[in-house]
């Protein structure tokens, strides 16, 4: 942290600026997971295991979490490469194509998978593939959707690399493959890991892909706890089945801050240049890259365009349908509301968690912890307050918050003490070192982490069905409550919303992704693009 920031923090008392966010988290967090396990504390903790069913799922949200991980660094490593070693045109939108599917909600992910690969999707129906009752449309939802992440963090690290010690082993002989290997890999394995953390995450505590595409075979922990909760009032097995993930997803999150924390430094001035690709072979990797994205990233989003557009003025006329513009609005009032309170809570937690890895941690439990466990929580711990609109308010600024407080953090980690301590030196006051010298370069940053706190609130789905009473409703909900009627129609109407929240998605991801003067791609202080985006992050989701 930067001299300037420190001191502001002491001089606002280390205690409003860490005990505001931690209460909040304690409220949100902390009571839900208490009354979680007295939910639970009345089954025997081994019970789950002698559930076949559970423990079914279980093995399969491991099982795609781990099959994902490996998809997305198989690919994004090559891809992250391409963009991190080679200058060709189009490079800072291929950038940003990569960037785009972690800020789509989850649910327009969803139903842009199925307009590609779904029963008479674009694709699969060209080519006469079956894909429906499959694991593949969840596998292919989930690399569609993470990709970015992997990619976000191999650039970082690779635009991290020593210059002078590739020329080093390049000087004694060594080929451009085995420098690679013994010198920039061992780098960049950190970067990879924090990243592979975060797919890990988002996998294995993902809903909306699972709900939509995974289907009842190859449905997720957390969509087994939405069923137990929703449909069965199972709570014991719900609390018992919702500790369980928990436990396995902080061992993971504590392993993600510890090495996010590790990386955390200001991007050096020894490094490799980007180049124009040279020969045959780096213009087919350029090529080849594109290929990719398009494939993974682009291709189920305009998927999605196209049969909504294709959809015909029947479909679109649900944009002029009263309840659609009661939902747009409070879509748009909710997620105002909970960017500006995200953005006070989150600047707090980012003051004020620099020094410690359990404070860093602190700001990603929110998304360690699954939107579906916390508003099993919420419900147990504050049933008269379930049907509030403080609540759900509360609940989508606590969804919002770890991106601002990313933000925060990774851009205070990235400035140089150096600076803060040369305007002491001359003079200035620790509050002017910090409007005049540490805030102008954190608003970037800033920047990024409001606009990712608002693509999530607008895309916020799983606690939506949890907590929001249907004159509460969101675009979210709406979209998924047209998807489960039957008919054509209603699917088109659905496509038709999703497009639109797709679109609100689009304005978000205008905020995040601003070039810094120095280096148009370079994530100030980020471990992996996704988080400050990012984190891609981050997305990095």
């Amino acid at each position: 942290m930067d001299a300037g920031g420190a001191e502001v923090t002491r001089r606002l008392g280390g205690w409003a600026v860490r005990g505001l966010p931690l209460a909040f988290l304690l409220l949100m967090l902390g009571v839900p997971a208490a009354a979680l396990l007295a939910q639970a504390g009345t089954l025997d903790p081994l019970a789950l295991w002698q559930d076949a069913h559970l423990r079914a799922r279980l093995a399969w949200s491991l099982a795609q979490a781990v099959l994902t991980c490996a998809l997305t660094l198989a690919l994004g490593l090559p891809l992250a490469w391409v963009l991190a070693r080679l200058e060709f045109p189009l490079r800072r939108t291929c950038l940003r194509l990569v960037m785009l599917p972690f800020v789509v909600p989850t649910l327009v992910a969803a139903l842009g998978v199925l307009a590609l690969l779904g029963p008479h999707g674009s694709v699969s129906g060209a080519l006469g593939l079956d894909l429906e009752g499959s694991p593949a449309l969840l596998l292919y939802g989930n690399v569609f959707f993470n990709l970015c992440l992997v990619v976000r963090a191999g650039v970082d690290g690779l635009q991290r690399s020593s210059a002078s010690r590739v020329a080093a082993a390049r000087s004694l002989g060594a080929t451009p493959w085995r420098a690679f290997w013994r010198v920039e890999w061992p780098a960049l394995q950190p970067w990879l890991a924090s990243a592979l953390c975060l797919v890990f995450l988002y996998c294995f505590s993902g809903f909306g892909l699972a709900l939509v595409l995974g289907g009842e075979a190859w449905a997720t922990v957390d969509v087994e706890i939405y069923r137990l909760v929703a449909y069965e009032l199972a709570l014991d097995e719900a609390g018992s089945l919702a500790l369980w993930t928990l436990g396995c997803t902080a061992l993971v999150a504590l392993a993600y801050a510890a090495i996010e924390q590790r990386l955390a430094r200001p991007l050096g001035a020894d490094r490799l240049p980007r180049r124009a690709p040279q020969g045959t072979a780096q213009w087919l990797a350029v090529a080849g890259a594109v290929a990719v994205i398009a494939l993974v990233a682009v291709a189920p989003l305009a998927a999605l365009a196209w049969r909504a557009l294709a959809a015909g003025p029947a479909a679109w006329a649900v944009l002029l349908e009263p309840e659609v513009h009661a939902a747009i609005g409070r879509t748009l009032g909710f997620s105002a509301v909970a960017v500006l309170a995200a953005l006070v809570l989150g600047t707090l937690q980012g003051l004020g968690a620099q020094r410690s890895v359990l404070l860093r941690a602190s700001a990603f439990l929110p998304l360690v912890v699954s939107p579906v466990i916390v508003a099993f929580g919420l419900l147990l711990a504050w049933p008269e307050a379930a049907a509030g609109l403080p609540l759900l308010l509360a609940t989508y600024t606590l969804l919002a918050m770890p991106f601002v407080a990313k933000a925060v953090a990774a851009g205070l980690d990235a400035l140089p003490a150096s600076q803060a301590q040369a305007a002491r030196t001359l003079g200035a006051s620790p509050w002017r070192v910090f409007w005049r010298v540490t805030w102008p370069q954190l608003r970037p940053a800033l920047r990024r982490g409001a606009g990712f706190a608002a693509a999530t609130a607008l895309g916020e789905f799983a606690a939506t069905l949890f907590l929001s009473r249907p004159e509460w409703a969101t675009l979210t909900p709406l979209i998924y409550e047209r998807l489960g009627r039957p008919g054509q129609a209603n699917l088109d109407a659905a496509l038709v919303l999703a497009l639109l929240l797709m679109g609100l998605s689009a304005l978000a991801l205008s905020l995040i992704d601003t070039p810094a003067p120095a280096d148009p791609d370079t994530e100030t202080g980020t471990a992996t693009a996704p988080l400050t985006r990012p984190h891609r992050s981050p997305r990095d989701a």
